[in-house]
């Protein structure tokens, strides 16, 4: 209670002290920020940036230690106060011995009543035996019949008062009586107590120690009592002090950039064009790159200036990350890695302010590249979207701008940037003399998807049937990181089978669970839903095979994966970078299969068609609005990916409710169409429908070469590359 009642207090009044200036302090640096981040910029000559630069001061001086202490000074004196008071309140004062003269202890020596002495220094420690403190404590009780004298003290028990009486008790430890006096300093005590005629014998019957009291014990009983208040207070101020240098790191650190540099010497994490398959063009592209930041003086002398910044635009997961850091480990370079969202914070100028710093620090560390992955973070178009602009966004984007400008033809620093979405960025970023060279890295063909397979496996133990060419085959539109996570989830359930190496039908095996998801094993189905969904996934797969625009079937399957309950795999022959509109109008036929087998042979509908309705009313939607593939409207694109660019909200339609409804007739229309054309077809090829169902409930899944099998069965040629048109 008594720790509580000097403590609290204390904390009450000292802490509420401490947190009001660390928030003036904090409150200072903000308005410092905010005044530097506000000022125009100053394009003289004198004119420097961040860290040392000539900006106007911050309009007050933040508080150092000393201040902090000052002002916490009255706080710091009554916590100085309350460890004294507890230091008193709790001391507890060693015994009060009563001291003799050294003549009492030579007669009581002689009397035989001293059992030990313990000499320390000049000090003499006495214990007298049991029965001198019996006869004491009689004497002292008043109940001795003999005498009134005390054979001990020499007194009269009327002399001996209250008060003394309470002293004298106060001698006495666990049954022993203890007494005090002082030695002559220049000689010993058996000395002095031989010339005070005291018996040798009887002196001899006395225990005697020599105690050191100059020990490490005696300076730690007497220091210490009044060391560790100076200690504790020493530890507050250096508390006080260490958490105004936290305070004053984290605000001044904040504007400083979070980009993560790869030194051109860390040879664990550099990569090289060797370490990218695939990507000819791109990684020819930025040779040139590469061959100026080596020789920047062969392109300087001939009037050449090397482009300030590279876009590397593509799909997710191509490999666009990877070639920057390619383009820095061929050069040997240092390499500043940021994302786009880390400029972007809660309080305006911050990001401009780390802007300035990285690209300071890219500068200092020349020749350099400087990569800013999703650029679109924070390179958006500036003024669009809902509620009118982001101040923070816009002002970090223009101070990228202004320091792309920056850049001297013989600085040695290039840009590089990432984006899937280069059609949202600001224009002022895309125009010449900024980012002013954009390579497109496409989805990789087969050959790109062998060589990067042929990467992803190099440190993988394969078995003998590995065929990286057919894995290759069946996965077109994959990209790098795709294939990256097949590798891997073949190698995983190699190891869950507890095999040494990878299988071919381990890679088989991860295309399927990369594109459509985990196999479900306990998702069993019904016999009735077995059925229903054999017939379905048979009805797209004779669609396919029959139709001539419509792509192979190379798999059938009605075991679950993912969300489906079956699936169809269907794979080109060759790979298309462009697609027909008899191609469009096969694939929405195809889609249509499972929903009129449902319909016509079952004579019922159920879920399993609600996917392919989407798949086959959205290409549709995009044949009619996007591709100008509609006879009735036209040659005219209603609906683009341009709405960032012109600042239109996501719900505003680029066409009248007229137009609107001649497109849903167009696209009722096409789907239409479609059905009596998927209906014609599995009616004349009943027999051959009921073939493949047949064979998926009894087998489960059906591979290319049994599927063709059934195909020709029935009279049907498989598809083959010279036949597709």
């Amino acid at each position: 209670m008594a720790i509580k009642t000097f403590i609290l207090p204390i904390i009450c009044v000292y802490f509420p002290h401490m947190t009001k200036d660390n928030n003036i302090s904090n409150n200072h640096q903000n308005e410092a920020e905010k005044g530097i981040e506000n000022k125009p910029e100053i394009n003289t000559k004198g004119s420097k940036d961040l860290k040392g630069s000539k900006m106007p001061k911050p309009p007050k001086k933040q508080q150092g230690v000393g201040a902090l202490i000052l002002n916490n000074f009255f706080a710091t004196f009554l916590i100085f106060v309350a460890i004294i008071s507890m230091y008193v309140l709790f001391y507890t004062s060693p015994e009060q011995i009563k001291e003799i003269s050294l003549s009492e202890l030579a007669t009581d020596i002689n009397a035989g009543r001293v059992a030990k002495v313990e000499v320390s220094g000049d000090k003499v420690d006495i214990e007298y035996l049991e029965s001198a403190f019996a006869s004491s404590t009689n004497v002292l009780n008043g109940t001795s019949s003999s005498s009134n004298l005390n054979p001990i003290t020499g007194t009269t028990s009327s002399e001996l008062s209250p008060s003394s009486s309470s002293a004298s008790s106060s001698t006495t430890t666990a049954g022993v009586l203890k007494k005090t006096t002082q030695k002559e300093a220049q000689s010993s005590l058996s000395d002095s107590l031989k010339n005070l005629g005291v018996d040798p014998v009887k002196l001899s019957q006395v225990k005697i120690e020599n105690k050191d009291d100059r020990g490490a014990w005696f300076w730690v009983n007497n220091i210490l009592p009044f060391a560790l208040p100076i200690l504790f207070l020493i530890f507050i101020i250096w508390f006080l002090s260490r958490q105004a240098r936290s305070a004053n790191v984290q605000a001044m650190s904040f504007g400083q950039t979070r980009a993560r540099m790869i030194s051109p010497d860390d040879t664990k994490t550099k990569v090289t064009f060797k370490d990218v398959a695939g990507a000819k063009e791109a990684k020819q592209e930025l040779a040139e790159i590469v061959d100026f930041l080596k020789n920047p003086e062969k392109f300087i002398n001939i009037g050449a200036r090397i482009p300030k910044g590279i876009l590397l635009t593509g799909s997710p997961g191509t490999g666009k990350t990877l070639l920057a850091r390619a383009v820095a480990g061929e050069a040997g370079v240092a390499f500043f890695s940021v994302s786009g969202a880390e400029f972007v914070e809660m309080f305006v100028g911050v990001g401009a302010s780390r802007v300035r710093d990285l690209f300071k620090l890219a500068k200092a560390s020349a020749p350099a590249i400087i990569f800013i992955d999703e650029i679109d973070a924070v390179g958006r178009v500036r003024g669009t979207g809902f509620g009118g602009g982001n101040d923070e966004r816009e002002q970090t984007l223009n101070q990228i701008l202004v320091e792309m400008d920056g850049f001297e033809p013989n600085e040695k620093v290039i840009m590089m940037a990432a984006t899937n979405r280069p059609d949202v960025l600001d224009p002022a970023l895309l125009r010449p003399g900024r980012f002013d060279r954009r390579v497109v890295i496409d989805l990789p063909d087969r050959k790109d998807r062998f060589a990067i397979l042929e990467v992803h496996t190099k440190n993988k133990p394969l078995a003998e049937d590995v065929n990286l060419d057919v894995i290759a085959s069946r996965t077109p539109g994959l990209s790098g990181a795709d294939l990256h996570s097949l590798v891997n989830e073949a190698a995983i359930l190699a190891a869950r089978e507890d095999r040494k190496k990878v299988a071919q039908y381990d890679l088989i095996r991860s295309i399927e669970k990369v594109l459509l998801g985990p196999e479900r094993k306990s998702h069993l189905l019904g016999k009735k839903e077995k059925e229903l969904t054999a017939y379905h996934e048979a009805g797209h797969a004779l669609l396919a095979s029959v139709l001539p625009h419509a792509d192979p079937v190379h798999k059938v399957s009605i075991i679950s994966r993912g969300r489906a309950a079956g699936y169809t795999m269907k794979l080109p022959i060759e790979d298309k970078k462009l697609q027909s509109k008899k191609e469009f109008l096969d694939d929405i036929v195809v889609s249509l299969g499972g929903y009129v087998v449902e319909k016509h042979i079952f004579d019922e509908l159920t879920t399993g068609s609600s996917n392919d309705l989407q798949v086959a009313s959205a290409l549709a939607r995009d044949m009619v609005t996007k591709y100008g593939m509609s006879d009735k409207i036209g040659p005219i694109a209603l609906e683009g990916n341009g709405r960032a660019m012109s600042g239109r909200g996501v719900g505003e339609q680029e066409y009248s409710a007229s137009t609107g409804a001649v497109i849903d007739q167009e696209i009722s229309k096409i789907m239409n169409d479609s059905y009596k054309i998927a209906l014609d077809v599995i009616t004349e090829k009943r027999k051959v429908l009921d073939a493949i169902s047949i064979a998926l409930i009894d087998k489960e899944t059906l591979e290319q070469a049994e599927f063709d099998a059934i195909l020709v069965a029935n009279g049907i040629v498989p598809k083959k590359k010279s036949e597709v048109i």
